[in-house]
């Protein structure tokens, strides 16, 4: 299987008769034309998690099958824990089933519905990193896993979940349960691929 990975979410070019070409460069030759695949990835553009109580990406494409969102060193003034929420106009608040742990000297676990949750150890100005892969099974049904490393302190906090959206994904929102801890560090972005 040939396959070209792309850095632009538009492509131009052709894949006929097994022929692979990206903006008029020719990249080579698959002798069976079926197997010939253009894969796109987007990275969009890392956003400072240093104010507000959410960050949203929208215009998210539709053929999008795979999102990775990736946080670097980021904190917030509160204890509330961390969401990443999707949606499709709108991010979704509510039906999504899945849960996070905390794991220090000790084991914590909560369950969470109104996005794909992570644990923030109870406390103010935990600092982690890491990422978060949410996948399309089809027919708008969304699952996620993560995991996630603390800074500052010993601790690991993985998560899982799924959703069902009412219509096509176009959008991923990271804010808090409460919805009014403010973000005070570190970045954010996502990468997103066909």
């Amino acid at each position: 299987m040939s396959i070209l990975v792309l850095t632009s979410d538009t492509l131009i070019g052709t894949a006929a008769a097994g022929n692979l070409e990206y903006n008029g460069q020719f990249f080579g030759t698959d002798s069976n034309a079926s197997r010939a695949q253009l894969q796109r990835i987007v990275l969009s553009t890392t956003v400072a998690s240093t104010s507000g109580t959410s960050i949203d990406f929208t215009g998210i494409p539709a053929w999008v099958k795979k999102i990775t969102v990736m946080f670097n060193v980021v904190s917030t003034n509160g204890a509330s824990d961390y969401l990443v929420q999707i949606g499709s106009g709108s991010p979704t608040t509510s039906g999504y089933a899945g849960s996070s742990s905390v794991i220090t000297t000790g084991v914590g676990t909560r369950n969470f519905t109104t996005g794909f949750g992570i644990y923030n150890n109870i406390a103010a100005g935990t600092i982690f990193s890491g990422a978060m892969t949410i996948m399309t099974m089809g027919s708008n049904l969304w699952v996620s896993s993560g995991a996630f490393g603390m800074s500052g302190s010993i601790g690991t906090m993985p998560t899982g979940g799924s959703i069902t959206l009412g219509g096509t994904l176009d959008r991923v929102r990271i804010t808090t349960v409460n919805g009014t801890d403010a973000y005070d560090a570190g970045s954010v972005n996502i990468m997103y691929e066909g």
